[in-house]
């Protein structure tokens, strides 16, 4: 007799995991949406049960590679080696296995390319499909669930969402009827603290009610000033008596917090710092204050462990990766996790916590992002983070994503989450970022060029746009469609009640509230017409501008002079005389008038404008000058509008509801509906433009592809063939460069990096531009950026921007390790981290097989994609 399903765990099954199940059985779809760590898995694992029983086929996706290598092994250890498949971008292992685990890119491929792995398929799992929101890769979840088969049913695996019943009717209106479960209850219950100095608080008062923070640390709070030393500190407030305060609050140093949570039994712990820097310092500020965390036990362990997974590199190459140092902080418990270390480093990190040798890790938010790393406790340092231009307050989402790590279901009673002191951000704020349980999904999909040609490609017109219609964009913009007309329907009610009220004794009112008002349209045309001119003449002013032109600002933000710096695609950019402030565009709403250079002034010989030093000598430049506000003129209505207006006003002023005594009374009404009418107006337009949105940008980008020659009307070119098989941002630049023969007769090591330019983006936010390694590499390189600015002008005719620039910044390292140098020197000269490089070297392996598979005669590519993907790059960790 077979074993049931749920003796296979450890823990009795839940509620919503057995209905979850019962949906499956019955044949529907399920989407489950559940805190991290509650058994989301499990349904899964009944779907990969329920299709080997069947003899179908089951895809299990996932959004990363070190995710789906870690399914991989899950599902080898549950059911076999040959049972089990593993398909990433630069990875391949028995692809015609019953249950595959696959990123989720590489469905989406199958599915454009109509792959016959697809037949007898039956089930699919979407891990981390909250993914779908993500602005870079989102758009690949709904093109799964919009594009798989009908008789395929699909589990869907998300974070706790607060619009999971939306998400779900959606996927029901694509897949059929699906079960919508619900899991709010954590199942390792999680306290919150707040680490003032050596002082561990709850974080919330304790009274059985709702969450509130604890009034103790508001008291605290308000009786000191939370300034802390960089160095942390005690410091002492002085009051106007001279009388010492007490000793003020500070932040515990890291090797103080990790004492303290030892201390506590809150060991294994997750620290996340959202740096890789300072993840890395931190494990050697523990090793330098001598912290241990191991017994001597763990101790060897960790070291047999540690060498066993290192045994197959070579000496040299675990010298240059900092091995043994690594090795070092392992055996005393210590380590970090970030997406600058080498993968093998990183699973050695995961296996040793998970096994729970490892006491604590300091990660970067990478590691919130699905890797099974359960903790007993997690620690955030600094709830301020850098989101790409400017550091902005973790909201409440990202907070339960980071504190979902805490607590180890059949090992802790408890979680614990644990903030350190927040000079910077009230206590109060701090404690609501625990309470607050808000996480909406939200779409991101938008057409691509590589899905439009794919689309053209595999359907009809209608047939497309059936299916542009049918992804989560537009059923939310539909949805926000049916608010608006709901509302529309009101206001037109209230409307009607309003025109009722506009009865006047002496006339009829409405016909002299139109005289009044169609006198001020007049005017009022004309102002927005003088202001569409003045911005014209400004954009075509900017436009005229060059490096070292000197012009008055008027805004208030940068009001005073300032220098033009460079200009790009006629776009000047600028600095003010205050050296602080940092480069910025100027825009043509900058100016009251069309901007004149005033004078000129001698730019530094050297230098960036990014530079300090830079910027301080033009500020020393622009504040010797003495440029004064240009004269600001003013437009007249044109003569037949004013005739118009004037004539308009004489006729409302002899109509006889001007004399009537309860006109104030009348106007008030006519303006409310006026104001009324016109928000109507507005919504209509909004309802207007939502409905079909998708469809209208996939129109504007298939008229990019025809104006560049991908596709005539509906029919793929030849260009478009190639296209159709090459996937991510780079897509069109790419199938441009091999257009171009841009890759013809380079060696493997030019084609390396001329193709990395392609698909390598700097994580700097001012990067150097680097050389490109060869003079015929440079070449290429500048008709590269040649093909890049006729897109550029293409897309820009048409209101479309898809087409990244490229990037030479791995263009050097990537020649130099296909032309075979060794990974110290590379790593030496490229000054990167050993994970960065790995990761680089493997999205230029990926975007090589591309390429292979849409070009098959460049045998070239082969030679360059061999010569990357070895050594240290070729290791997959399974």
């Amino acid at each position: 007799m077979a074993q049931p399903f749920s003796a296979r765990y450890p823990f009795a099954l839940d509620d919503f995991q057995e209905k979850a199940m019962r949906a499956l059985d019955e044949g529907r779809s399920v989407l489950v949406a559940a805190p991290t760590g509650s058994g989301k898995t499990v349904v899964a694992e009944y779907a990969v049960r329920l299709a080997l029983g069947r003899g179908g086929r089951v895809f299990y996706t996932t959004p990363l590679k070190a995710l789906s290598n870690q399914k991989f092994g899950d599902f080898v250890a549950q059911h076999g080696a040959a049972r089990v498949g593993l398909l990433t971008g630069d990875n391949s292992i028995n692809s015609e296995a019953s249950i595959v685990v696959m990123t989720t890119e590489v469905l989406r491929n199958m599915l454009y390319e109509r792959s016959t792995a697809l037949e007898g398929l039956a089930y699919v799992v979407l891990d981390e499909v909250h993914y779908l929101q993500d602005p870079f890769r989102g758009a690949v979840w709904e093109e799964v669930l919009i594009h798989l088969p009908p008789s395929v049913d699909v589990v869907c695996l998300s974070a706790t969402i607060s619009n999971a019943e939306e998400f779900g009717e959606w996927v029901g209106t694509l897949r059929g009827p699906t079960e919508v479960v619900i899991e709010e209850r954590r199942p390792v219950p999680l306290k919150h603290h707040y680490l003032v100095g050596h002082d561990l608080f709850p974080m919330h008062a304790e009274d059985g009610g709702p969450l509130r923070p604890n009034p103790q640390l508001v008291s605290l709070e308000r009786r000191h000033v939370q300034t802390v030393s960089p160095r942390g500190h005690f410091d002492r407030r002085r009051s106007r008596g001279g009388r010492s305060r007490g000793p003020r609050p500070y932040v515990a140093r890291r090797e103080e917090v990790a004492e303290i949570l030892e201390e506590a039994d809150m060991l294994p712990a997750i620290y996340f710092i959202f740096s890789r820097v300072g993840c890395d310092r931190s494990v050697q500020y523990l090793m330098d204050s001598g912290v241990r965390l191991t017994t001597q036990d763990e101790e060897e362990r960790i070291r047999e462990y540690s060498e066993m997974r290192a045994a197959w590199m070579d000496e040299g190459d675990l010298a240059t990766l900092g091995y043994y140092g690594f090795a070092e902080a392992l055996a005393r418990g210590i380590a970090c996790h970030h997406a600058g270390m080498l993968p093998l480093f990183k699973e050695t990190v995961e296996e040793l916590f998970e096994a729970g040798l490892i006491k604590i890790v300091f990660a970067t938010e990478t590691l919130s992002l699905g890797i099974n790393m359960p903790a007993r406790t997690v620690v955030i340092e600094d709830l301020w983070k850098f989101q790409g231009e400017r550091h902005e307050l973790l909201t409440p989402g990202e907070y339960t994503q980071l504190t979902g790590r805490a607590g180890r279901r059949g090992i802790d009673e408890l979680g614990h989450a644990v903030v350190l002191l927040q000079p910077n951000v009230d206590f109060e704020r701090v404690a609501s970022l625990a309470s607050t349980r808000t996480y909406e999904l939200r779409s991101s999909f938008r057409p691509s060029y590589n899905m439009s040609v794919n689309l053209a490609r595999n359907y009809s017109p209608e047939q497309a746009r059936m299916l542009l219609d049918a992804s989560f964009a537009q059923f939310l913009a539909d949805k926000g469609v049916a608010v608006l007309e709901k509302q529309i329907a009101r206001d037109r009610q209230q409307l009607d009640s309003l025109r009722d009220r506009l009865g006047c004794e002496r006339g009829d009112f409405r016909e002299y509230w139109a005289l009044r008002e169609r006198a001020r349209d007049i005017r009022d045309r004309a102002r927005r017409m003088q202001e569409d001119v003045r911005t014209d003449a400004a954009k075509r002013a900017l436009a005229t501008l060059q490096p070292g032109d000197v012009l008055f600002l008027p805004t208030t933000r940068h009001r005073g002079p300032v220098a033009v710096v460079s200009v790009r695609d006629g776009k000047p950019t600028a600095v003010s005389r205050d050296r602080r402030e940092k480069p910025f565009r100027l825009l043509a709403r900058d100016f009251t008038e069309a901007p004149e250079a005033v004078t000129r002034i001698q730019l530094p010989r050297s230098g960036r404008a990014h530079s300090p030093k830079y910027r301080r000598d033009v500020a020393v430049a622009l504040a010797a000058l003495d440029v004064q506000p240009p004269p600001r003129s003013r437009r007249a209505l044109e003569a037949g509008e004013a005739l118009e207006s004037e004539r308009l006003e004489r006729e409302a002023r002899r109509h006889p509801c001007h004399t009537c005594p309860d006109r104030p009374d009348h106007e008030r009404v006519a303006v409310q509906t006026s104001r009324l009418a016109t928000a109507i107006e507005k919504a209509e337009r909004r309802a207007h433009t939502r409905t079909e949105t998708l469809a209208r940008q996939f129109e504007r980008v298939l008229a990019v592809l025809e104006d560049l020659g991908y596709v005539k009307g509906f029919s793929v070119l030849p260009k478009g063939e190639i296209l159709a098989h090459i996937y991510g941002e780079g897509d069109i630049l790419v199938t441009e460069s091999l257009e171009a023969g841009l890759l013809d007769g380079l060696s493997r090591g030019e084609l390396s990096a001329f193709v990395s330019s392609l698909v390598y983006e700097s994580r700097e936010r001012s990067p150097k531009t680097p050389e490109m390694p060869t003079a015929k590499c440079a070449e290429r390189f500048e008709e590269l950026r040649g093909l890049w600015s006729a897109v550029r002008r293409t897309e820009d005719a048409h209101r479309v921007e898809l087409c990244r620039d490229p990037d030479p910044g791995f263009a050097k390292p990537a020649f130099d390790w296909a032309e075979g140098k060794t990974l110290e020197k590379v790593l030496g000269e490229a000054d990167s981290a050993a994970g960065d490089f790995v990761r680089n070297c493997k999205q230029l392996v990926d975007l090589l097989r591309q390429i292979e598979g849409a070009c098959p005669g460049l045998t070239s590519v082969r030679s360059a994609r061999e010569a990357i993907d070895r050594g240290v790059v070729a290791y997959t960790g399974i």
